[in-house]
């Protein structure tokens, strides 16, 4: 009998639990969309966050929202996208691919470098040894960190000592920008062609003895671009959403530490720029 009326209890308190359970899935469920799971599918999985969202998933919420466009996964290919768009019905939209850029020229043909740094080969353990030994405190220190977190192969380092962002392959997650000890990758749209690669902020030509390519503050970009172009901190800074961009303040500048991109021609130098032909290493020396 005492069995009987245990099996029965358990029976009974086994149905209240399952008829709770069902009620509270009943009250406590929530849509989604199943449109969600095929755009998700579509998208590269990247989770790389170029789009501003946190991750392909919510990136496809949004989607399904029409909260963005699929243009704005600029890590998807163009067929990609439009795969997207025709699924859902919409508009692919139009966006500005967003790339990792870097303000230094400094490669070890240019720039001097006082101290020789030995231990662990990475730019934030030799920044925490008086800054790294660069002549320019402000300089890319050529260990590589930027490469070693970058998990798409967009940055490679060239024979100077230099990345080099490949802009095809750059998905914007701004991994390289977090990791660099000199802060000198900023995230900007491919449509920025006046570049500043230097970070400089010492004023006058004694900073050429220690990087040959660096901004002197000497402000003729400034003075040849007009409102375009302010000078701030004896750098000088570009405000692309204001005025149209040009070409005329590269031309003066006496180290080519302002440029012009070119997609095929690459760092375009102006005329009065100063011509480099070493191809080794800059000597520690004064030469």
């Amino acid at each position: 009998m005492t069995i009987l009326i245990a099996i029965a209890a358990l029976g009974g308190l086994t149905l209240v639990l399952a008829t709770m359970l069902i009620v509270a899935n009943r009250k406590l469920y929530v849509y989604e969309d199943p449109r969600i799971d095929v755009v998700e599918e579509l998208l590269p999985s990247a989770n790389c966050g170029a789009c501003g969202l946190p991750g392909c998933r919510p990136f496809a919420e949004a989607l399904v929202n029409g909260a963005v466009q699929p243009a704005q996964c600029t890590v998807s290919t163009e067929a990609d996208r439009q795969a997207i768009a025709d699924y859902l019905g919409v508009e692919m939209g139009d966006a500005n691919k967003l790339v990792a850029r870097l303000a230094c020229a400094g490669g070890s043909h240019v720039a001097r470098n006082r101290a020789q740094y030995t231990g662990v080969p990475s730019c934030r353990a030799a920044a925490l040894v008086s800054g790294g030994g660069k002549g320019c405190s402000w300089g890319c220190l050529g260990f590589g960190d930027c490469e070693v977190v970058c998990d798409f192969d967009a940055i490679t380092m060239d024979p100077h000592g230099l990345p080099v962002v490949d802009e095809e392959k750059c998905t914007a997650c701004g991994d390289c920008v977090e990791v660099c000890p000199k802060d000198l990758f900023s995230l900007h749209p491919v449509s920025h062609q006046l570049w500043v690669a230097c970070k400089n902020e010492e004023e006058g030509d004694g900073i050429l003895e220690e990087c040959e390519v660096a901004c002197t503050a000497c402000g003729k970009c400034a003075m040849d671009a007009g409102e375009l172009i302010t000078m701030e901190n004896n750098l000088p800074v570009v405000h692309y959403d204001q005025y149209p961009q040009q070409q005329a303040p590269i031309q003066r500048c006496p180290t080519g530490a302002i440029v012009w991109l070119d997609k095929k021609l690459g760092a375009i130098k102006g005329a009065e720029s100063k011509k480099i032909v070493r191809k080794g290493e800059r000597p520690m020396g004064t030469s």
